[in-house]
């Protein structure tokens, strides 16, 4: 059984910094994807950044500036966001998403709340 458990979401001003963490656990081959994907209230689901297995990364273009996606050299199956300079519009709940190459399978956490406010 694949989990992903997110952490790291919360209230923060605007102009503020936070970082995401989402660990995979399970029986996960080294071939994965991992994303974090966010939602505002009344919005679609929307993609902010994708990871492969050994870093290579890529955006959607809305947030290449302000967001950076890693993977723990420590903790396998880990993939973290930082996003700074935060804005009002940016709060969403973030979703963690794992794609599994050899199988095509698919994992969404739970997701964690992001608020920016003053």
């Amino acid at each position: 059984q694949v989990q992903l458990v997110e952490s790291g979401g919360g209230l923060v001003q605007p102009g503020g910094s936070l970082t995401l963490s989402c660990t995979a656990s399970g029986d996960i081959p080294d071939r994965n994807v991992m994303s974090w994907y966010r939602q505002a209230p009344g919005k679609q689901r929307e993609l902010v950044a994708t990871i492969g297995r050994h870093g290579s990364a890529s955006y959607d273009r809305d947030f290449e500036e302000r967001f950076t996606i890693s993977r723990d050299n420590l903790k396998r199956n880990t993939a973290n966001l930082l996003a700074h300079n935060l804005r009002p519009e940016d709060t969403a709940v973030y979703f963690c998403y794992l794609y599994l190459v050899p199988t095509g399978q698919r994992y969404w956490g739970q997701g964690t709340q992001v608020t920016v406010s003053s």
